[in-house]
C-alpha cells in the first residue's frame, strides 16, 4: 500500500513530468499559470503565506507580497498540492472577510505538520520544488552533512528554497 506521503510525492512528479522539468530552478508560477491557477500576491498577516480557493469556478492561489521570494515559491507549491490533490475540500466554500471564498490558508497549521491535508500539500511542494532526481545528481542525498550550512546555502540557492526547506527535504531522505 502506498503512504499518503509518497502519493504527493507521486503527484509532484507527475507534473514535474508533465511540464518536462529537468533542471532546477523548477517555474513553479509559470507551472501554476499553464494549469489555469491564478497567482495573486497581496499584503496578508505576517503568520499567513498564502490560500487556495476555487470561487465561481475560478482557481487562486493567494500569495502574501511580504514574505521572501523563496517562502513565496514553497507557498505557491504548496498551494498547488491542494489544487491538486484536495480540489473537493477546496472547492467547497466559507467566505471570510474581504469577499474572499477562503478554504486552506498556509499558516501555523501548516507549520505544525499535524494536519494531514497540510503535511500532504507541505510534501507535495518539496518534491516540486526540490525533485529527488535532480538532488540525487547534486549530492549523495542520504549522507549529506546537514550542518554544513554553507554547501547547502549553495544548493538552496540553486533550487530557490530556503536552508530550511533544504535541510528539512534532505532529513526525508534518512
Amino acid at each position: 500500500m502506498i503512504s499518503f506521503k509518497q502519493a504527493a510525492r507521486d503527484h509532484a512528479k507527475a507534473i514535474l513530468a508533465e511540464f518536462g522539468v529537468e533542471a532546477a530552478p523548477v517555474p513553479v508560477e509559470r507551472i501554476i499559470k499553464r494549469r489555469n491557477i491564478r497567482v495573486q500576491f497581496s499584503p496578508l498577516d505576517k503568520e499567513l503565506s498564502g490560500m487556495a480557493l476555487i470561487k465561481d469556478g475560478a482557481s487562486i492561489i493567494g500569495v502574501n507580497a511580504l514574505h521572501h521570494p523563496n517562502r513565496q515559491r514553497f507557498t505557491m507549491a504548496h498551494e498547488l498540492g491542494h489544487h491538486v490533490m484536495h480540489q473537493t475540500q477546496i472547492n467547497g466554500t466559507v467566505h471570510v472577510d474581504k469577499g474572499f471564498a477562503m478554504i486552506l490558508m498556509r499558516d501555523d497549521l501548516a507549520a505544525q505538520g499535524t494536519d494531514r491535508m497540510e503535511i500532504e500539500a507541505n510534501t507535495f511542494a518539496s518534491e516540486l520544488l526540490m525533485p529527488t532526481n535532480i538532488l540525487e545528481q547534486l549530492l549523495d542525498v542520504g549522507s549529506v552533512d546537514l550542518d554544513d550550512t554553507s554547501a547547502l546555502e549553495v544548493i538552496a540557492k540553486r533550487f530557490k528554497v530556503s536552508l530550511s526547506a533544504l535541510q528539512y527535504r534532505l532529513m526525508a531522505f534518512r
